[in-house]
C-alpha cells in the first residue's frame, strides 16, 4: 500500500507527465482539415464525441456540431447511455471513459488518450479503499464519479457534484452511515450543507485546491461588481466566499441566470466557453490560484483534461487506438451504483 507522500509524488509525476505530453498547437487550416476527418469519420464508424466541460474549446465546439455532447460527468453518462451510436469517442480523463463502459458494455468506448487521469482517481487506489470500506461493514458507502472502475465497484452508490447533496440527504433520511471518497472538500461542503456527519477519504483535486481565498477577496476589490462562482471540490475558505456553489452545470446556469455582468469563477477556466454561449453579454474572470502568471501550478486547467487534442481523437477514430476495456468481473459490480444514480437523478429531478 501507498502511503500519503508517495500518493502525492505519484501525482506529481503523473501531472508532470501530462504537461511534457500536451498535443501541439494547430493552425487554422490544420484544424479545419482534422475537423472534417474527424466529421467524416464519425459517420463512417457509427460513433458519437462526448466532451467534457474542461476539454479543449475546439472539442467541446465539434461534438455541439456532430450531435455529441458537451457537459458534465453525470450528463455525459446518461448521453452515453442513451445514443443509439455503436462507438463513444469520449474526450475527457479516464475515469469517463470507463463509466461509458460500465453502462455500455456492449459499445466500443474509445477516447483521445489513456494517459489522461485524474488526481482524485489517483488518490483514491481500490485496495486500500477496500480495506477501509471493510473496517466500516455498518456504512453505505458513496463514492464520487471521480473514481476507478474498481472504487466504483465497491461502493453503494456513484455521485456527481450535481447530485450528491441529495443523495447524502436521502441516504439519512434512512438511517445510513457513510462513507465519502474521495474529494474532501466535496465531502465537507456536503457535510456542512446537510449536517450529516460522514466518514471521509482523503484526496483533492489539484486543480481546484490551488484556489486561495485571500487572492480571490483581493480580485473581488478589483471586481466588487461580480459574483463569485465556486465548484464545491475548492477548499472550504473558498467556498465561503461564493454567491454560487454548484456543479459545472449549475455554474453555468448561474451565469445565465444571475443579472450580474461580471463573474468571477473558480473552476477550470475551459468551462468559459460554455458560459460565454450560456450568457453571450456577460464577462467571466478566472479565479487566481496559488501562484501567479507563469509560477502558477494549476492556472485552472486540469493538465490531464488538456491531454485531449483533435489530433489524437483523429488517430483513435482512424485507428481504433486507446480503447477503454474494462474487467468484466467488475462490471456488474460497478454499473449498479452508477444505475443507481442514474435512477435517483431521473426520480428526483
Amino acid at each position: 500500500m501507498l502511503n500519503k507522500q508517495e500518493l502525492s509524488d505519484r501525482i506529481l509525476v503523473q501531472e508532470h507527465f501530462a504537461k511534457e505530453h500536451l498535443p501541439g498547437a494547430l493552425d487554422l487550416q490544420k484544424q479545419e482539415e482534422y475537423k472534417s476527418r474527424i466529421r467524416q469519420l464519425l459517420i463512417e464508424k457509427d460513433a458519437c464525441l462526448v466532451a467534457h466541460y474542461y476539454t479543449d474549446e475546439v472539442l467541446q465546439q465539434l461534438a455541439d456540431e456532430t450531435g455529441g455532447c458537451v457537459s458534465d460527468s453525470l450528463e455525459m453518462a446518461r448521453f452515453g447511455n442513451n445514443h443509439p451510436a455503436k462507438t463513444l469517442i469520449v474526450a475527457g480523463v479516464k475515469f469517463m471513459g470507463e463509466t461509458a463502459k460500465i453502462l455500455n458494455p456492449e459499445k466500443r468506448v474509445l477516447m483521445p488518450t489513456l494517459e489522461a487521469t485524474c488526481s482524485l482517481d489517483i488518490g483514491c487506489p481500490a485496495d486500500e479503499f477496500t480495506a477501509f470500506c471493510d473496517a466500516h461493514p455498518d456504512h453505505e458507502v458513496v463514492v464520487y464519479a471521480n473514481t476507478s472502475a474498481a472504487v466504483k465497484a465497491r461502493a453503494d452508490w456513484v455521485v456527481t457534484s450535481a447530485i450528491a447533496l441529495k443523495v447524502v440527504e436521502h441516504l439519512a433520511d434512512q438511517g445510513k452511515k457513510i462513507i465519502w471518497a474521495p474529494d474532501k472538500h466535496l465531502g465537507e461542503y456536503v457535510q456542512k450543507q446537510t449536517g450529516i456527519e460522514m466518514l471521509m477519504w482523503d484526496a483533492a483535486c489539484i486543480v481546484h485546491e490551488e484556489f486561495k481565498a485571500q487572492r480571490l477577496l483581493d480580485l473581488k476589490k478589483v471586481y466588487p461588481e461580480a459574483a463569485v462562482l465556486v465548484h464545491p471540490e475548492s477548499p472550504d475558505p473558498v467556498v465561503e466566499l461564493a454567491d454560487v456553489v454548484g456543479s459545472t452545470t449549475q455554474i453555468i446556469n448561474a451565469a445565465r441566470d444571475l443579472p450580474n455582468k461580471q463573474f468571477i469563477v473558480a473552476t477550470d477556466r475551459a468551462i468559459f466557453y460554455k458560459m460565454r454561449q450560456a450568457a453571450p453579454d456577460k464577462e467571466f474572470i478566472e479565479a487566481p490560484t496559488g501562484g501567479s502568471g507563469a509560477t502558477c501550478r494549476s492556472c485552472a486547467h486540469c493538465p490531464w483534461m488538456a491531454m485531449n487534442g483533435l489530433e489524437n481523437v483523429l488517430h483513435a477514430l482512424e485507428q481504433g487506438s486507446d480503447e477503454i476495456f474494462v474487467d468484466e468481473s467488475l462490471i456488474d459490480d460497478a454499473r449498479r451504483p452508477l444505475q443507481r444514480m442514474l435512477d435517483f437523478s431521473a426520480q428526483n429531478g
